[in-house]
């Protein structure tokens, strides 16, 4: 056996920093798309916060409105940022629906008011338009805005949608 056929087994410096490079970019590569796929996901769940509490209150105002037996505000043909709805049952009458303190809130006749959205979402520029025409039964149009609380300042947690529906009285 010759002295010079000394044979080593293991990697060359060389190789070992190959093969870190690549371990390295593979897992960059991973936490982007973690990163990416996260981000995507608050996303998808502030939307859907927002739609969820505006499709919920705006069935309610809807029903309120059909179920009712008269408006009170706003008046035909002008506009107003509350609705106050007649009802027949003396110990809701009036109902009467506003915005305060970012919260659509419903009050029942004496009763304390509460709030139809929840501490996650902040509700604007509500407006209420009574569409009525004298001899006919109360129409109003509702609009308002709903917009997921950003309190980050993350454009993940962003989002706003403005709602409306049209309704008429039953009786």
């Amino acid at each position: 056996m010759k002295q010079n056929e000394y044979r080593q087994s293991g990697f060359t410096l060389i190789e070992l920093l190959l093969y870190v490079g690549i371990a390295s970019l593979l897992l960059f590569a991973a936490s982007i798309i973690l990163s990416i796929l996260l981000e995507s996901r608050i996303k998808n769940q502030t939307i859907a916060e927002v739609e969820g509490q505006g499709a919920a209150v705006l069935h309610i105002l809807g029903q309120s409105v059909r179920n009712a037996s008269g408006i009170n505000s706003p008046s035909p043909g002008s506009s107003a940022s509350m609705l106050s709805l007649a009802v027949d049952n003396s110990g809701n009458n009036p109902t009467v629906f506003n915005i305060e303190l970012g919260a659509l809130r419903v009050k029942e006749g004496s009763s304390g008011a509460i709030n139809l959205t929840n501490s996650r979402v902040v509700v604007s520029n509500l407006s209420v338009a009574n569409l009525s025409r004298s001899g006919t039964l109360g129409t109003v149009r509702i609009e308002f805005t709903v917009a997921a609380k950003n309190t980050s300042g993350r454009n993940a947690y962003s989002f706003s949608k403005t709602f409306a529906t049209s309704a008429t009285l039953r009786q």
